[in-house]
């Protein structure tokens, strides 16, 4: 595994990543040799991130079949990134040589496949394999543990609470999610997350100022770890991420894992992966009459409390276990010249 994902704390890529490394070991430690960011000899190389020293190691004999995950495009940068030309359009470029580097790449979204073809990429090469989140770490709490943890913060029991978790970018649609506070006072909004790329975040100082000025019934909370963000999750009345753009989102995973109900801007790459398992909103004026509505009548929110445990069902540890050895086995007999069938 060559993977720079943990040292940049509140992204998903760094999420997805943890995952599996402990899906690994968890599963497959008598199956699987694993070692991070080990240039000694190995079968297969499965490369999580794009730094440029594992650019390099491509170019040896060493890594054996080389594996790329593939967590984002160029296009998918937009709005999460600022770089001044022609950096940008040069690190663009990389981005896809990289890819281009791999044997097999692996996508988080199947409607990812076809813009990878569209970028040079061989479409036999790639394949599917959706994200997931560990019911170790992500699960309902109890009424008791809720309570007190709304009590930690100072919001009563009664408050109803919306709460999302992300990058602060436009591409995170933090704007509509301010937006939203500003617009329902007496109703209690929570974004967890940070700049995660610092300065070049797109729009930072104006972000920033946001931060520094939200209304009373707004909460920022900055980067917050991933073993405290369950109690979020589970004292939140609706989970709401309003991104303009994703791959297979983390947070989402995580709400449906919490049991949270699961209200998202109406994307096509949602329809590919989790169609059914949550409330669709056009924009504000739809995300706001939902949100009014299920404030006023709570009970219309069980059926989607329903649907985030078929949801963890479908996406659990066990289900892609079974996916990823059948894939790395693959991988492996193809890099020895041993025949699958």
């Amino acid at each position: 595994m060559f993977s720079s994902a943990d040292k940049v704390a509140g992204q998903g890529v760094g999420s997805a990543y943890k995952e599996l490394i402990g899906l690994l070991k968890d599963h497959f430690s008598d199956e699987f040799d694993v070692k991070i960011n080990d240039y000694h000899a190995s079968d297969l190389s499965h490369y999580h991130t794009i730094d440029p020293q594992f650019y390099l190691s491509t170019f040896s004999k060493k890594r054996g079949r080389k594996i790329g995950y593939v967590h984002f495009l160029p296009e998918t940068l937009e709005g999460s990134i600022k770089l001044p030309e022609p950096a940008k359009s040069v690190f663009y470029k990389y981005v896809i040589s990289f890819y281009k580097r791999m044997d097999q790449i692996v996508v988080v979204n199947p409607t990812f496949i076809d813009k990878l073809v569209a970028h040079g990429l061989d479409r036999k090469k790639i394949k599917y394999i959706p994200n997931f989140v560990s019911t170790e770490n992500f699960y309902e709490k109890t009424a008791e543990e809720k309570a007190d943890f709304r009590k930690k913060l100072g919001i009563p029991e009664d408050k109803f609470v919306v709460f999302g978790d992300g990058q602060v970018q436009e591409r995170k649609g933090v704007d509509d999610f301010y937006k939203l506070a500003q617009t329902n006072p007496d109703i209690q909004f929570i974004w967890a997350g940070g700049f995660s790329f610092g300065k070049i975040t797109d729009g930072y100082d104006r972000y920033k100022d946001m931060i520094e000025n939200a209304p009373s019934n707004m909460t920022f909370t900055g980067i917050v770890d991933r073993n405290d963000l369950v109690n979020y999750y589970n004292i939140c009345d609706l989970f709401l991420l309003p991104s303009y753009d994703e791959l297979f989102p983390m947070s989402v995973l995580e709400a449906f894992s919490c049991g949270a109900p699961v209200l998202l801007r109406d994307l096509e790459l949602y329809r590919a992966i989790i169609d059914g398992y949550y409330q669709k909103a056009d924009g504000f004026a739809d995300m706001n009459a939902f949100i009014n509505k299920a404030n006023q009548d709570r009970s219309i929110l069980d059926d989607f409390k329903k649907k985030s445990r078929e949801a963890t069902n479908q996406y659990s540890e066990e289900n892609l276990s079974k996916i990823w050895y059948d894939f790395y086995t693959s991988q492996y007999n193809i890099a020895n010249g041993i025949n699958n069938e």
